[in-house]
């Protein structure tokens, strides 16, 4: 029997599937005590080389309630061609293309080591892509420039068959035609007035597809000669021309005003073209913003910049008053796009706040990308949109398309289901399970609960495919098995699922109240039996819960709300080993004193003759010691004598790199020594052991002191404790 840590790694290895307890309890009463919910956490298209995709269709439950797919925990009568369905018990007939199957010769979907397989539906016309690029004209030269060369580079990666559309906005919005040679014609609506798809539709002249369509190949060509999306193979020339050619916004801009940017029309419109033209089809809509909404619907701010776009205390005072309006209006464009299966991402590159708070609901509701930077002319969008169309060993893009997921569970009748139109091989989804028997008739001791998750999309190659991942758990009474279930616990993956409810609750309730749930659970969880009783506090979680409170997920000083939208936003679809480095950065020391190690988050780790590589996801930064720092000003690394010194100030430099070519979105790179502005990155993240309080470390080899007012992860132990073992908590 493999340890639980082995049994974890295997399962994420497999499955990509991490549960918050391994041993699940086998009545509500006991899953409430237990604090920390029976949750997972899912990565439905975790990169698996060894698993090709199975060239029939699943076959399902012929209960219509259940339609659970066969897998290797159903029981099966080989000499009755029967299977019985381990989530609703209904025994079915094996389907006529079966007839040979036996105990030597099973079915893919019967083997163990298939819990996840991949089918492709071989039914129904292959759809192409879709990419539509809605684009704001309302920026300097030179930044509009580097983002025509940055969408002309993202053609030539794009498949020949895959349709593209252009949106360009200002103050007016234009739809560009795409189909005539040799001259541009676009219409063009005003940027104050919204439009539904019925009436886009009568203005563009187009026809709604027809009922029939996708019941047949030839039907499936009808919308397909659509003038405003055409296939890449086509208009490749002439559209490369067109993004040439796009010039600013021509309206004039009057001295200590903004530019009047429509982009909530712009999105409308985006989301009614393909309403109307590739229900359920998988697309992008891919929005790049250079600034704020500042007129029509979806307005975040005035024209005039004397008046700031809302902070968290306009927020607070309730003083943002385009706000509620504004995310009303992108609301229900996401409700439509989700709807229809579709994708929208936001690319905002802007020194100042551009609605991501408002428009956030864009990408969170559809699987789309967002991603911020301060200018397009930057590496980190540049790198990062390249890497949007990364290819994998076959050629096909790591994208899905209009993708849903069901889960079914026992003891349901029927399923959940969930749009989640894009998907990526790191996308991972929070889903947390409720035991619902009663404490007096729970669930029979030695069985098995079984989940399975169903998901399906649109394949890069415009194949419709299904992934399916069956996994189970034990059942376990906590009132005998306490020690099984505690020793079940994931502590990972259970500090993430935690992590993701309070930043759901962030989103919604003050500050304060969300930090105060946070520490009642974690009072709870050390006190409550979920843990070997008298075990003490829980090092690992601790660390945990203090980095997660001051961390931009929670704490909103010193962020802006755009910026803590883009920080929820990406801590929400990473997968676990991300996440956790998000809230707790991972530090390494370099020096001459042997190869690079991992150290401690702490003040303490900050020495005047080392260097540190500190990754918090967002950022990587390469910290220079006092010493280090001198040695460099004064060249010793360009001395020959010193050519080990040149080494120890390169190492760092290559492994920031390594990180740098692989994340998505691309890291800003930060490269600071003591006493440089920039070293705030550094000592805002680390454990203030040391502050300006405790002086009496100063003058030693201990470390660098931290001017701060927040207490350390010391006091912070102490307090908790306190509270763990007195009554009132």
């Amino acid at each position: 029997m493999a340890t639980f840590p082995e049994y974890i790694a295997q399962n994420e290895e497999r499955d990509g599937v991490r549960f918050s307890w391994n041993v699940w309890p086998s009545s509500r009463l006991e899953a409430t005590r237990m604090v920390v919910p029976v949750a997972a956490l899912f990565t439905p298209l975790k990169e698996r080389p060894d698993l090709p995709p199975i060239q029939y269709e699943p076959v399902l439950c012929s209960r219509a309630t259940c339609r659970a797919v066969l897998n290797p925990l159903c029981q099966v009568d080989y000499r009755a061609k029967l299977w019985a369905c381990n989530f609703c018990y209904q025994r079915n007939q094996f389907p006529p293309s079966y007839a040979g199957i036996s105990e030597v010769n099973q079915p893919a979907e019967l083997l163990p080591q298939f819990s996840t397989i991949e089918y492709v539906v071989q039914r129904g016309p292959q759809m192409p892509l879709v990419f539509l690029y809605v684009v704001d004209t309302c920026m300097e030269d030179e930044d509009l420039q580097a983002l025509k060369e940055s969408l002309q580079m993202s053609l030539s990666l794009l498949p020949p068959t895959a349709l593209v559309g252009l949106i360009t906005f200002g103050r007016m919005v234009q739809v560009h035609e795409l189909g005539c040679e040799g001259i541009s014609k676009s219409y063009v609506f005003r940027g104050t007035k919204d439009l539904n798809a019925k009436q886009l539709q009568e203005m563009l002249g187009l026809t709604k597809p027809s009922a029939t369509q996708g019941r047949g190949p030839q039907t499936a060509q009808q919308p397909l000669s659509n003038r405003f999306l055409q296939p890449v193979q086509k208009i490749d020339m002439n559209l490369t021309d067109l993004l040439g050619e796009l010039q600013r916004d021509p309206w004039p801009v009057t001295q200590g005003k903004r530019p009047l940017r429509s982009l909530g029309v712009a999105m409308s419109i985006a989301v009614g073209l393909l309403e109307c033209t590739f229900p359920n089809t998988g697309a992008r809509i891919m929005t790049f913003i250079g600034g704020p909404a500042t007129q029509g619907p979806g307005m975040v701010v005035g024209d005039e910049l004397k008046t700031p776009i809302r902070s968290w205390h306009d927020i607070e005072k309730d003083n943002a008053k385009f706000m509620k309006k504004a995310t009303k209006h992108y609301e229900s464009l996401a409700n439509r796009a989700s709807t229809n299966g579709h994708i929208i991402d936001i690319y905002a590159c802007a020194l100042d706040q551009t609605g991501l708070l408002e428009m956030k609901c864009c990408a969170n509701y559809t699987g789309g990308y967002m991603v911020m930077a301060d200018s397009f002319n930057t590496s980190l969008f540049k790198q990062t949109f390249q890497r949007v169309f990364t290819k994998d060993v076959q050629g096909s893009f790591k994208m899905a398309f209009a993708a849903t997921l069901e889960v079914k569970e026992i003891g349901t009748g029927g399923t959940c289901q969930w749009k989640i139109c894009g998907l990526d091989p790191s996308t991972t989804l929070a889903l947390y399970f409720e035991v619902v028997n009663q404490h007096n008739a729970p669930i029979p001791q030695g069985g098995r609960g079984a989940i399975q998750f169903v998901t399906q999309y649109q394949h890069s190659s415009g194949q419709r495919r299904i992934r399916v991942t069956t996994t189970a758990r034990n059942w376990a009474d906590a009132q005998t098995q306490i020690q099984s279930i505690a020793a079940s616990f994931d502590q990972e993956a259970a500090a993430i699922l935690m992590a993701r409810l309070a930043v759901y609750r962030a989103e919604t309730e003050e500050g304060p109240d969300v930090l105060r749930w946070l520490d009642r659970q974690l009072i709870r969880l050390v006190r409550g039996p979920g843990l070997k009783p008298g075990s003490g506090l829980r090092g690992s979680e601790t660390d945990f819960m203090f980095h997660l409170r001051r961390s931009p997920f929670l704490q909103v000083f010193n962020n802006s709300p755009d910026e803590s939208s883009y920080y929820r936003h990406q801590f929400n679809r990473q997968d676990l080993t991300q996440a956790l480095i998000m809230i707790q950065p991972v530090l390494y020391a370099y020096s001459f004193n042997g190869p690079p190690e991992p150290v401690l988050l702490d003040s303490s780790s900050i020495l005047p003759d080392r260097i540190l590589l500190m990754d918090t996801f967002f950022q990587i930064l390469i910290y220079h010691g006092e010493t280090v720092a001198q040695w460099r000003k004064a060249g010793y690394q360009d001395m020959p004598e010193y050519e080990n010194f040149k080494h120890l100030l390169q190492a760092p430099v290559d492994d920031a790199q390594e990180l740098l070519h692989t994340r998505f979105p691309m890291p800003r790179y930060i490269d600071t020594e003591h006493g440089g502005s920039q070293a705030r990155f550094l000592l805002s993240k680390v454990n203030p052991s040391q502050t300006h309080n405790n002086m009496y470390a100063w003058g030693q080899e201990s470390g660098a002191p931290i001017l701060t007012d927040d207490v350390s992860l010391q006091v912070f132990m102490d307090h908790l404790k306190k509270l763990a073992v007195s009554s009132a908590a």
